[in-house]
């Protein structure tokens, strides 16, 4: 089931990234008195009433000038408008309704999307009850009072948000067990080019179904009597320019996509080569456990030796060394080199996200490595592995018992990964571990 998306919508300094932060759980957003201060992380899996949804503060970058305001706003107000399910419109009761909080509210108004409208900086009920009324006047329903920076109001506001989640048997109900397989990154890096190629190639176009709840468009493609839905955000980037936010809405744009997704395709252009930026897209896909498929496009226009592809890959792994798991694949959309080994490859990936291994077999690999190479010891103790068992799939978690999770060494536990992934594959995928004493709590 996919989960919910929640936006947080508000001019700058009416505390996006505090209310974030406080439902958040965790102080991921960087929080600073200057207006519009850019965050490197903008989005959080939350849970509430045992339901999950992710969280995204859309807190945009304050205009030099004020006359970019409202146009700053808009942008911020569209990303939002795209991609969430319900939408957090945050004021801020001491300064009360500004033109900037009208016109806000006036495009949410048209998008008829669900709008929970929320006052910050509310430290007292008593103290600020009247003011509160006069956020009526933005007609967005009941204001709901919270202080995001005292932890007030909180469970009220995430009660009214719940309330516009879809049911979850309704969401059960709809399950659907097509491979899905989202393409993310950059913009202009030829998304859509692979989605147009795979189409033309396949010759077999199911349907153009606007997605569920988000306005991203699934294409359906057919391959050897399969069905596999694309999940492509390249056509729904708006034609107006969008400035220092662009890597804030490529972000945006890809933990939807994402979410929806059992396989990753993260889109490089050769002709550019891998960036940083490239990195923080790859990591929304690697920290929700997705398949990954490093799709290398536009590699007709790269001037070749017989070391370029080696050397090529071996600069994206240093850039994407979190990711050493991910497979790799040379393509042209423009010439369709190699794109017939793309669901190849996007098959593979699936089968290593599912594959369970039987406990018996498991730990007879680990007995085997910890005879090759011995566990680590700390003043006269070594850490003895009593077995370990498979959990979970999508992606493949595995739990150690052992006698002392502080002896478990990253090295080591990295060693042990590497002796599993040779005995059994787990190409494209990552590997969760959990490390749990006898007696104890658990630790990742």
């Amino acid at each position: 089931m996919s989960k919910p998306i929640v936006a947080i919508v508000g001019r700058p300094n009416t505390g996006k990234s505090s209310l974030f932060n406080a439902i958040a759980g965790e102080p991921i957003s960087i929080v600073k008195d200057i207006p519009g201060v850019t965050r490197d992380r903008i989005y959080a899996d939350c849970t509430w009433l045992n339901r999950d949804f992710t969280l995204i503060d859309t807190g945009g970058i304050e205009p030099e000038s004020r006359d970019k305001l409202l146009v700053s706003m808009r942008e911020q107000a569209e990303i939002a408008i795209e991609t969430a399910d319900v939408i957090i419109f945050l004021t801020d009761v001491r300064t009360g309704v500004t033109d900037a909080d009208d016109r806000v509210a006036d495009m949410l108004r048209r998008a008829k999307k669900p709008v929970v409208l929320a006052v910050n900086k509310v430290d007292s009920f008593t103290k600020f009850q009247n003011d509160i009324y006069e956020f009526y006047n933005l007609a967005c329903g009941d204001p709901i009072p919270v202080s995001a920076a005292s932890r007030l109001g909180i469970g009220d506001l995430l009660e009214a948000v719940e309330a516009y989640f879809p049911q979850v048997e309704e969401s059960e109900a709809e399950e659907d067990e097509r491979p899905k397989v989202a393409l993310i990154g950059k913009p202009n890096v030829g998304k859509s080019s692979i989605i147009n190629r795979l189409l033309g190639e396949n010759r077999v176009i199911v349907s153009d179904i606007a997605g569920t709840t988000r306005d991203a468009i699934d294409t359906v493609v057919v391959h050897d009597g399969q069905e596999y839905v694309f999940i492509d955000t390249a056509g729904i980037r708006r034609k107006s320019k969008i400035h220092e936010d662009i890597e804030r809405y490529s972000i945006i744009r890809t933990v939807t996509a994402v979410e929806r997704a059992d396989v990753v395709l993260l889109v490089i252009d050769a002709s550019e080569g891998v960036t940083e930026q490239d990195a923080k897209i790859a990591g929304v896909a690697h920290e929700k456990g997705k398949g990954i498929l490093v799709v290398v496009n536009k590699w007709d226009l790269v001037e070749k030796t017989d070391k370029t592809m080696k050397e090529f890959t071996d600069k994206i792994k240093s850039t994407l060394s979190f990711m050493s798991y991910a497979e790799f694949l040379f393509v042209s959309a423009e010439t369709g080199q190699r794109m017939n080994k793309l669901f190849e490859m996007i098959d593979m990936i699936r089968s290593s996200q599912t594959l369970r291994i039987r406990t018996g077999v498991l730990n007879e690999i680990i007995t085997e490595a910890t005879v090759l190479k011995q566990p680590p010891s700390d003043k006269g103790h070594r850490l003895k592995i009593f077995y370990a068992s498979q959990v979970a799939v999508k992606p493949p978690t595995f739990v150690f018992f052992v006698n002392s999770k502080e002896l478990m060494h990253f090295s080591y536990q990295r060693y042990l990964e590497n002796r599993i992934r040779e005995a059994f594959g787990f190409r494209g995928t990552m590997l969760r571990f959990f490390i749990r004493e006898r007696q104890g709590k658990d630790k990742e």
